[in-house]
């Protein structure tokens, strides 16, 4: 039958060329999508990686994987910049968006087969996007941010899918409480995790991890010259300046040829450096951190000799990127010259103590009266690769609270909210004309793909699954998804897989952006 039809049946043919760039940037963004599917859910696998420079990471966070992946091709290159949006908009999900917009491509690329112009595709499913947003609302329900049962399930089920899963009960109430300290639960819109520091250290287990409320240094106190380690009423000093002798530039250089002359450089320095320490003791400062120096010693040993018998605390090698939290957490303002250091640029503490825990010691400081609102999470793990994973996984778990901080509403996880959505659109598909209920219609099937991909991973048979899922939608059971542990569909709600509206809604929505983007490219140029 389809041999006798004519060969211009279609009702848009494009020229060649726009085909081919267009397939090859379809199958491109596809290969991406493929690589990182493997990792959805909580039972996703994990990807090593190894970097250029030999180092190893293990992961499962979207992310992570594909910001460390060489992508050459410039379109699947935007599929590592769409998860990178997604994590900065809502910090999880990650791997969810670049899914959907791969099944979007293969959608599109189905409808592309059938002679639908590009731009119909692009425009109707950036539609359809909108119309998921807004199904997406009504099915959500609002939460209050005193509600802390809420947010502990939501960043309970985005700990799940990690590594350190089975950390999850300690690691959540953690980044709760964390964000909870650091906003006003009553106004707060927004929440700058810049405020929350993790600080990683070597030695111990997950176990050991712990929200610290004040200043947690990894750097230790300097004891080889019989300074104090714990300091009580600290009055702490940031220095920016070096305590050691000056050097001359690095093209000069002095020649002492006689040794009057030498004894007298060397009770200069002695002089200089005691001037130095005496007056920052006399500014009443108890505590000294010293920021790193690259061009000199920040601190010699005579000077440290010197503050040692002033009864000075000295931790040094503070980086220079920890200076701006230490500034808000102890409310001392960082000083670039001796002349400038007076007691009102100190910060002030109830107590900087050097704790040693599992193996390792860490500097902490305490009893801070609130000047800025900042926590700190000392994160421990056996080795480097845990602490890493478990950084990772705690940010992702801070970012869900954010997004709830954001938008508070919830909805169920479990690839229950796709289901609905999908469900929705088909109806919603029934009801407009032509080309538009087409690309409706393959909009909803590419939704499914999350259902699919979760039971797949997870070992079961996704047409089963997919099939019932289905039925109980059809059937009003709006919050049917796929329980992995037990490998049914149950009600998701009552297992607590819940995540952020925020998560799904801005997934779909970037999704859809880039596809449309992809879809409107019909040529490739290279430029010298």
């Amino acid at each position: 039958m389809s041999e006798t039809k004519p060969s211009n049946y279609r009702s848009f043919k494009d020229k060649d060329k726009p085909v081919e760039v267009r397939l090859s940037n379809i199958i491109a963004a596809k290969a991406v999508g493929d690589a990182i599917r493997t990792s959805l859910g909580p039972k996703g696998m994990d990807k090593m990686i190894q970097t250029g420079s030999g180092e190893v990471v293990i992961t499962n966070d979207g992310a992570t994987i594909l910001k460390h992946m060489s992508v050459l091709h410039p379109a699947a290159k935007m599929l590592v910049d769409l998860s990178a949006a997604q994590d900065v908009e809502a910090g999880d999900g990650t791997t969810s968006v670049v899914v959907i917009a791969s099944a979007l491509l293969s959608a599109a690329e189905k409808m592309l087969a059938k002679g639908v112009h590009p731009t119909t595709i692009a425009e109707a499913f950036q539609r359809a996007a909108i119309k998921s947003s807004e199904f997406l609302a009504e099915m959500s329900t609002e939460i209050n941010l005193s509600d802390r049962d809420s947010l502990l399930r939501a960043a309970s089920t985005s700990l799940n899918s990690k590594i350190v899963s089975q950390y999850s009960n300690l690691l959540a109430p953690i980044a709760v409480d964390a964000v909870l300290r650091v906003i006003d639960p009553a106004t707060a819109t927004n929440v700058d995790l810049k405020d929350i520091r993790i600080v990683k250290k070597v030695g111990g287990t997950i176990d050991d991890t712990e929200l610290v409320d004040g200043l947690v240094l990894a750097q230790n106190v300097i004891k080889n010259s019989g300074g104090p380690t714990r300091m009580e009423k600290a009055k702490i000093g940031l220095i920016q300046f070096q305590l050691s002798p000056p050097k001359p530039d690095m093209e000069n250089q002095i020649v002492v040829n006689d040794y009057r002359l030498m004894d007298k450089i060397l009770k200069e320095e002695r002089q200089y450096l005691l001037n130095m320490c005496k007056k920052i003791k006399k500014a009443g400062c108890n505590v000294l951190l010293i920021q790193k120096s690259i061009l000199r010693d920040a601190v010699n040993d005579l000077s440290l000799h010197f503050l040692s018998k002033l009864k000075i605390l000295v931790v040094k090698d503070i980086e220079r990127d920890e200076i701006e939290f230490i500034c808000k957490s102890t409310g001392c303002k960082p000083i670039a010259d001796i002349e400038s250091f007076s007691e009102d640029r100190l910060g002030s503490a109830e107590l900087v103590d050097e704790v040693q825990t599992s193996g390792a010691r860490v500097v902490k400081i305490t009893g801070v009266k609130h000047i800025g609102k900042t926590v700190s999470i000392l994160c421990r793990g056996a080795n480097s690769l845990v602490l890493e994973e478990a950084e990772r996984s705690l940010h992702d778990a801070l970012c869900v609270i954010r997004c709830l901080v954001k938008k508070k509403a919830l909805i169920a996880g479990g690839g229950a909210p796709e289901i609905e959505v999908s469900q929705r659109l088909a109806e919603c598909a029934k009801s407009l004309k032509g080309m538009e209920a087409q690309c409706f219609d393959a909009f909803a099937n590419a939704l499914e793909v999350i259902p699919i991909t979760l039971s797949e991973n997870a070992g079961l048979n996704p047409i089963n699954i997919v099939t019932e899922l289905r039925n109980r939608h059809a059937l009003g059971e709006k919050t049917a998804g796929i329980n992995v542990r037990k490998g049914t569909i149950t009600n998701i709600l009552e297992e607590n897989v819940i995540q952020p509206l925020l998560v799904s809604t801005s997934a779909i929505e970037l999704a859809a952006e880039t596809v449309k983007m992809l879809l409107k490219i019909d040529d490739l140029v290279a430029t010298r």
